[in-house]
């Protein structure tokens, strides 16, 4: 795991700026700071910092093919790298190194912008082919490992994160109005868009071709389900057997490093699972980590220690406060690089900080599996909905919908009138296919209400969820409703807020590596064939999950309900009595006009609910944080006025005189 950044001139008369390509590494320090290298010709120069996991000796970047006509910077891992090299070395290719980079290199060579069919893994890469003078950047599948660039007037410039771009002088710092509408509705922008105007996002499974200044972005994968009706009648024994089979593999392939690996244990069913093959297919003793919370509502530690004694695993846990993560949330929005909804990537940053303590770089998890396998509230939920629509006399509707959240007690002490009232949103419109999210969507979309008169009057009659029907491929229409829900989770949601604000910032900020069994690609394609009826049975989530697993898991972990895992919102910052000072800032009515997102008195009423303690719900919960968030990104990024803010780029600065630039040959 790595950072990888880079500068390509249009125009062979302008040389690269080697310090600039210095600097940009080192603004990635946190992302690999074992080792530095770098690249650079007449056209083109590459940096890379590099976290050591596979051939801790021979894996140095920027990487070379036999000739040195083809340059590589790599962020990721390449589980099949060991099977690939073989191919390759019959194929007539000869290695230098035992590093999964070069076996992209060659696999490059072999089979052309296609290479990234046959790797199986987690990455974001950059390859530079100096005899067609050509560029090419990739990222992968799920999009686990992130890449953006931007567009200059003779040049582009790439990079892991967005920061590193910023250092050029000619890149904008201005916020994208647009996106900003777009994360106050989807918790996330919708690529190539991101917070900062004219910087782009490489979306998932794509690639992207730079040759004689001309651009060419291409999907090269894509999630597909059967159509509706489709599927196969095949017997929920072949499911739960191959799935089990291919989840095997999977962690097996993942648990290739030359570091020691861990495993994050959260207490409920995907992670204990991860955990549970981990500890069964191996023989190394097993460190796992997990968060626990002082707040008992938001605190799972009760399961975490059922699964560690159940599988005796060497365990650690961090346990956080509402001032913990008040304390930690700067430093949080500087690795997100955008505004978030929730303070839960706090607590993620904080474990992996005790991770790194631990001596470990390479953590296993969970995630991904209720995106592929049916595992979320909203899918429940959506199917109730469907029942309310159809049945519109059921006497059953409100208890339907309080079985869904048990472990929200506020959801449990609603009327049925509330409860009718909030989720009949899009009820009349069953056949969009968006009814699944349009609930979440409008209730997040309130907190716009918070825009300023001026940005309202920008995105005027924008409509975030119009743009995202164009994103949807040519063959949504014909899925089932279920499968049509899961790809909008797994295709927006889980890459543009819990794989990069919850996962990857959150791990590589304490130069971790976080590796997702069910979210390898063979597993997802899988998981989409499996009909939807074994996925969610009646109400019961990943029902043939815990058919083909649950037996390696205590019956408490497999029989408890799915709880989402959630942090402390406003709590945070007004639950202790002691509000800390860069809150009172950001949240001032000087600092809310002067920056202009926010309406100064709404943002005012909604401050002095939070200094009374008052019952917050989601809407005031999620604005409080976004609209917080949004103000340090500006802080950070825009105006970077405030010194002690600062203090976190200056920490990813390195001394120039440790490291030289390696010029072309």
């Amino acid at each position: 795991m790595c950072g990888i950044c880079g500068k390509l001139n249009f125009k062979k008369t302008e040389p690269i700026d080697a310090e600039l390509i210095r600097d940009m590494a080192s603004a990635l320090h946190h992302r690999g700071p074992d080792e530095y290298g770098f690249y650079n010709d007449k056209k083109i120069g590459l940096g890379h910092s590099r976290l050591s996991i596979i051939d801790l000796s021979g894996g140095k970047q920027p990487m070379h093919n036999e000739d040195k006509s083809i340059y590589i910077v790599f962020n990721g891992e390449i589980f099949n790298y060991i099977e690939l090299r073989e191919e390759l070395i019959k194929k007539g290719h000869t290695f230098y190194t035992k590093s999964d980079t070069e076996v992209i290199i060659h696999a490059y060579e072999e089979y052309g912008y296609r290479c990234v069919d046959y790797l199986n893994g987690q990455f974001a890469f950059a390859i530079w082919n100096k005899r067609r003078n050509e560029l090419m950047l990739a990222r992968d599948r799920m999009g686990i490992r992130p890449l953006f660039y931007t567009v200059l007037k003779n040049s582009l410039i790439f990079s892991s994160e967005i920061k590193s771009i910023l250092l050029d002088k000619e890149a904008a710092r201005e916020i994208d109005l647009f996106a900003l509408d777009q994360i106050f509705t989807f918790w996330g922008a919708i690529p190539p868009r991101t917070i900062f105007k004219n910087i782009m996002e490489l979306p998932p499974a794509h690639y992207l071709i730079v040759k004689d200044g001309r651009i060419d972005i291409k999907r090269y994968w894509d999630m597909k389900f059967p159509e509706d009706g489709e599927y196969a009648d095949l017997p929920e024994e072949y499911y739960a057997e191959k799935l089990e089979e291919l989840l095997i593999d999977s962690t097996r392939l993942q648990l290739r490093s030359d570091v020691p690996v861990g495993a994050y244990l959260s207490g409920g069913l995907d992670s204990s699972i991860t955990t549970a093959l981990i500890k069964k297919y191996t023989n190394s003793p097993l460190k796992t980590f997990s968060v626990a919370f002082e707040d008992k509502a938001y605190d799972e530690s009760g399961f975490q220690r059922s699964l560690v004694n159940h599988l005796n695993t060497d365990h650690k846990e961090v346990i956080c406060s509402y001032t913990d993560i008040a304390k930690a949330f700067p430093d949080v929005i500087w690795h997100t690089e955008k505004p978030i909804l929730r303070t839960a990537p706090a607590p993620l940053y904080l474990l992996s900080k005790l991770v790194r303590d631990s001596g470990i770089k390479v953590v296993l998890t969970g995630e991904g599996a209720d995106e592929v396998l049916a595992g979320y509230d909203i899918f429940k939920e959506a199917k109730i909905r469907r029942f309310w629509a159809k049945m519109p006399d059921s006497k059953f509707r409100s208890s339907l919908l309080r079985r869904l959240y048990p472990y929200l007690p506020a959801m449990q002490t609603q009327s049925k009138f509330y409860l009718e009232a909030f989720f009949q949103t899009g009820l009349s419109e069953l056949s969009d296919e968006f009814f699944s999210h349009l609930p979440r969507w409008n209730t997040t979309a309130k907190i716009k209400e918070f825009f300023s008169s001026d940005v309202k009057g920008v995105l005027n009659a924008y409509n975030s969820v119009e743009e995202m029907r164009t994103t949807l491929g040519v063959d949504f229409s014909k899925w089932d409703w279920l499968s049509k829900a899961q790809y909008i989770e797994a295709t927006k949601l889980l890459p543009g807020y819990i794989l990069s604000s919850q996962g990857d910032r959150m791990a590589m900020a304490n130069s971790v590596e976080g590796r997702f069994p069910f979210l390898d690609h063979r597993v997802v394609e899988f998981c989409c064939a499996i009909p939807p009826n074994l996925k969610m049975k009646v109400l019961k989530e990943k029902y043939i999950l815990k058919k083909a697993l649950g037996k390696h898991l205590p019956q408490d972990i497999v029989k408890r309900t799915k709880q989402p895992y959630m942090a402390p919102d406003s709590k945070s910052f007004f639950g202790n009595g002691e509000i800390p000072e860069y809150v009172e800032d950001m949240l001032s009515s000087k600092s809310i006009k002067e920056n202009g997102y926010f309406n100064p008195q709404s943002v005012d009423r909604l401050v002095a609910k939070c200094r009374k303690n008052l019952a917050m719900g989601f809407k005031d919960n999620m604005a409080l944080v976004g609209i917080l968030s949004m103000q340090i990104v500006d802080r950070l990024f825009i105006k970077g006025k405030d010194e002690r803010l600062n203090e976190l780029s200056k920490l990813n600065r390195l001394n120039k005189a440790s490291y030289g630039l390696r010029a072309a040959v």
